[in-house]
C-alpha cells in the first residue's frame, strides 16, 4: 500500500484541527471564560431587587457559566460586575459595601465599618 499523498496528510491535518479549535472555543463558551461569544440571546432576563438599600438588576447566561449585575445607589454611583467563570466582587465608594457576585447569579453585599 503505497504511503497517503502529501494532500491527504494536510487535509487530514486541517481536519483535525478544525475540530480541536471547535470543541476547545464549546468548552471555552460552557465555561464563561469567553463572554463576548455569548450571543444576546443566551442571557436569560434582568431581574430586580435590593440589596442593601442599593437596587440590584442581575441576569444569567443559559449556555455558559456567567452571570452580569448592574447595581444602583439612586443616581449617586452605579457598579457593574461580570462573573464570567468566577466570582467577581466590588466596593462601593459612595457607602463602603462590598458585592459579590458568583457566576449562578447570586448577588451578595456586605457592609464595611466606617472608618
Amino acid at each position: 500500500m503505497p504511503p497517503p499523498s502529501r494532500r491527504t496528510r494536510t487535509f487530514a491535518f486541517l481536519a483535525v484541527l478544525v475540530v480541536l479549535l471547535s470543541v476547545g472555543a464549546v468548552v471555552a463558551v460552557r465555561e464563561g471564560r469567553a463572554p463576548g461569544l455569548l450571543p444576546e440571546r443566551s442571557w436569560g432576563p434582568w431581574t430586580d431587587g435590593g440589596i442593601e438599600g442599593w437596587s440590584a438588576h442581575v441576569r444569567v447566561n443559559t449556555w455558559g457559566d456567567a452571570a452580569q449585575a448592574d447595581i444602583h445607589f439612586g443616581k449617586a454611583e452605579d457598579l457593574t460586575l461580570h462573573a464570567y467563570g468566577k466570582t467577581a466582587r466590588t466596593t462601593s465608594m459612595m457607602q463602603p459595601t462590598v458585592f459579590t457576585l458568583t457566576p449562578d447569579g447570586r448577588l451578595t453585599a456586605r457592609r464595611l465599618p466606617a472608618p
